[in-house]
């Protein structure tokens, strides 16, 4: 394709966009995910209408045709980008018609984009743009000899004969070389804004470019968490998104430079072919220089900043995968349930941070205990723990797994044995993200009288109970269970994590009469500001007897309350269905099915002999269909059941403590604190996590982590390695004999990603950067660097 410039082929349109159809994104979006169209018109339908994603999902699935939460995003998602991309197309088409240059061929091409790239590569040579090369020649009078090197005529005399009459030393054209290079200019310009000639060199250099790596010269011959990247090169095409954002934190940190490197020399010819060169014609050597200019000069730069972009755009989307995976995990870990416990957050200097909470997470009495200020002090404690389990009926203790936690884990255990507590279990629970509770404005407003440490053990204690009620109370970032994610675009980030929490709220449900405003937020259709409305009105007249009583509260008109009704419960309520999932608008469904088995609809609620009766066949109509009626019976045999898994508490080694207690081979029981993509991390009870490589996490080979395990699973693992320096133990759960060395480096040269805020060590801050292509030599390419031979087994 060439680019043509003949004014004879412009057809000026007046307002372009006013005169196209307005916009349909259902055809597109049923294409390119490969769905029913009527269940994504449906999707498209009801997002529009307000309806939220859980709703959608679980009570409108006749209209859908059963999609779930993943499609459903996925709908939601991308007919964002086509909006955004129809919005730019409209502007482009106006822009490029008020310029009289819009020819029919140009509007069908522009018509024709599926990406927002094709759209501005099309629109590139129609942009204002600075003062160019290109430009100053055209000032000088050389576009006609630039479009007679363009045309590739095979007559006429040579380029120089022709250059001649071009040169003017008043035009700053002094001889014929500087007239033939300021017409080798524009043609350069003609070509670098071609976007078929763009969209091959960017396919091309995502194909078969390089990115290499080499440390900064202020850094050569220092040690630092990047120098395993000291001198590296990996194919763009296969590089792993943590290893691009450890690179790329490199950078940001100066210690690291980057660059694409690209064979271009293998470009030229089809790029010529692009531009029309013609080797019979005495204007192809000339025209074979611009191409080569237009290549070196204006595309390559540009396209490898598109394709550094687009790379770390991949790489944000995966990191955000796997943030997100891990935090549904979490959320959604085993709750002990409604009992009394004794949350502890542990302290040397000052103390550790003792609180009694009720059943329903209400503070009853906190106390603070010394471990380290001799034995009167200890003394002290241990009757101090002893009185508070006595004097509440407590029936677990959770200690936070922060610094000294170990050990007040061991001090609680041993008191417990002694006082014949046996009923009684001490677990540890992670507190990262508790320092941020503590001093967050829900904190203050819940116990605007404690202390900092204080609320962080109500907060331990809570999370024992229920972790999902009481993490989210907390920023999604602070958790610490990602990599990466000071790094990645924050805003994808934030939009992510805050689906994962509504997803897992509204699949648990909330008990309406004792949740919390940060937890009702969640609940979909409601949002922060009507929850405080929903929490000052329980306060004011009491427990609500009923759904339905929600709708007294200013705010929730009808479509709120459909939107959240189905994912509240209320225990005891005056209707036996308000503690179930069943949506409102299905209680005369259900009542209707209750009366033609003769009973009343309380019985008919947990009976599964009975709905085990129910025709479904038979109430199949209108808006209800086998989904719904499914769904509904599903609920009716266990009403309000929690899809969390049964509490189990993890087991440590008591003679196991601190690091310095790790020996190879050693092994023990764990729980998986974080998943990434390069492997897992495991809490083995010394409050420094150990890392488990994903070519460690099984006697097969694994190409993902999370296809073997997810946060909070209970793991087996085996001590390969222990660098009390560095504070990093190597670990295998390989069932296999135990590994060569070649395993056991791959605790080394890390660049420390990770979460340095909220929380203890081994997930935040250190961790995020285990990147270097360990398990996968085919991969990264080290040179000079003491891992290579490890890397490449």
């Amino acid at each position: 394709m060439t680019v043509t410039t003949d004014p004879a082929s412009q057809v000026a349109a007046a307002a372009p966009s006013a005169a196209l159809p307005s916009y349909d994104p259902v055809p597109t979006l049923a294409e390119e995910l490969n769905l029913p169209r009527s269940g994504v018109g449906a999707v498209v339908k009801l997002l529009a209408e307000g309806a939220t994603v859980p709703f959608i999902a679980r009570y409108r699935k006749e209209a859908t045709g059963g999609f779930d939460e993943v499609q459903i995003r996925a709908i939601e998602e991308r007919r964002t980008y086509l909006i955004e991309l129809e919005d730019r197309r409209r502007a482009v088409l106006d822009e490029i018609g008020k310029q009289g240059k819009l020819t029919d061929d140009l509007k069908k091409k522009l018509l024709a984009c599926t990406t927002k790239a094709e759209l501005e590569d099309l629109y590139l040579p129609f942009k204002p743009k600075r003062r160019t090369r290109a430009i100053i020649a055209k000032e000088r009078g050389l576009e006609p000899l630039a479009d007679r090197m363009w045309s590739q005529p095979k007559d006429g005399s040579s380029p120089e004969a022709e250059a001649q009459a071009f040169v003017n030393a008043a035009k700053e054209v002094p001889d014929v070389a500087a007239a033939l290079a300021g017409a080798r200019d524009i043609c350069a310009e003609r070509i670098a804004e071609n976007a078929d000639v763009r969209k091959l060199v960017r396919e091309a250099t995502m194909k078969d470019g390089v990115i290499k790596v080499k440390k900064n010269e202020e850094h050569d011959g220092k040690a630092t968490k990047f120098d395993m990247y000291a001198t590296f090169e990996e194919a763009l095409a296969t590089i792993p998104s943590h290893r691009y954002l450890a690179i790329r934190r490199g950078e940001a940190e100066g210690v690291l430079r980057a660059s694409v490197d690209m064979d271009g020399e293998k470009l030229l010819a089809p790029l010529g072919k692009m531009s029309g060169l013609d080797g019979a014609s005495p204007w192809a050597a000339e025209l074979g220089k611009a191409v080569a200019d237009a290549y070196k000069r204006l595309i390559a730069p540009s396209v490898q900043i598109d394709v550094r972009v687009e790379l770390k755009q991949q790489s944000d989307r995966a990191a955000v995968e796997v943030f997100a995976q891990n935090l549904r995990e979490l959320l959604l870990a085993a709750p002990y349930g409604t009992q009394t416990v004794l949350g502890i957050d542990p302290g040397q200097r000052t103390g550790c941070k003792c609180a009694v909470v009720d059943e329903t997470g209400k503070l009853l009495e906190n106390q603070t205990i010394y471990l380290v200020q001799g034995n009167d002090a200890i003394e002290r404690g241990k009757k101090t723990i002893r009185d508070l389990c006595r004097k509440y009926g407590v029936r677990a203790v959770a200690v936070g797994n922060g610094t000294h936690g170990r050990e007040t884990e061991q001090f609680v255990r041993d008191v417990l044995a002694a006082e014949g507590l046996k009923e009684i279990f001490c677990v540890p629970v992670s507190e990262a993200g508790a320092s941020v509770y503590s001093a967050s404005d829900v904190a203050r407003e819940e116990f605007p009288d404690l202390d900092l440490t204080v609320r962080g053990a109500i907060s331990i204690a809570r999370r024992l109970q229920d972790p999902l009620a009481e993490l989210v109370k907390i920023d999604p970032k602070s958790i610490g269970v990602g990599q990466y994610q000071h790094d990645v675009y924050q805003s994808l980030l934030a939009r992510k994590l805050d689906e994962v929490v509504e997803s897992c709220v509204n699949a648990v449900g909330v008990e309406l009469n004792t949740a919390s405003a940060p937890l009702l937020a969640r609940v979909a259709g409601i949002g922060p500001s009507l929850a405080k409305k929903i929490v000052s009105h329980r306060d004011e007249r009491g427990a609500f007897p009923s759904r339905k009583a929600l709708l007294d509260v200013p705010g929730v008109g009808p479509k709120t309350f459909e939107q959240c009704a189905g994912f509240l419960r209320i225990r005891g309520s005056e209707h036996p269905l308000d503690a179930s999932a069943v949506h409102p608008e299905r209680y005369a469904l259900v009542e209707k099915i209750a009366a033609d088995l003769g009973v009343p609809v309380a019985a008919l609620v947990g009976d599964q002999k009975l709905v085990s009766r129910i025709d479904p066949k038979r109430y199949v109509g209108g808006d209800v269909g086998e989904f719904t009626l499914n769904d509904i019976m599903t609920e009716l045999k266990k009403p309000g059941r929690d899809p969390r898994a049964s509490f189990e508490p993890p087991k440590f080694r008591d003679d196991v403590r601190t690091m310095e207690d790790l020996k190879p081979g050693m092994e023990l029981e764990g729980v998986v604190t974080n998943v990434t993509a390069f492997g897992a991390f495991v809490d083995v009870g010394v409050h420094q996590d150990g890392l488990v490589h994903v070519s460690q996490l099984a006697d097969r080979f694994v190409k993902d982590p999370s296809e073997v395990v997810k946060v909070g699973d209970k793991v087996k693992v085996r001590v390969l390695e222990v660098d009390l320096e560095r504070k990093r133990i190597s670990l295998t759960a390989r069932k296999g004999e135990r590994p060569q060395a070649g395993a056991q480096g791959q605790q080394q040269g890390r660049p420390g990603g990770g979460q340095p805020q909220g929380g203890r060590g081994p997930q935040q801050g250190g961790k995020g950067g285990q990147q270097g292509g360990k398990g996968q030599p085919q991969q990264g390419k080290f040179t000079n660097n003491p891992f290579a031979t490890l890397l490449k087994r």
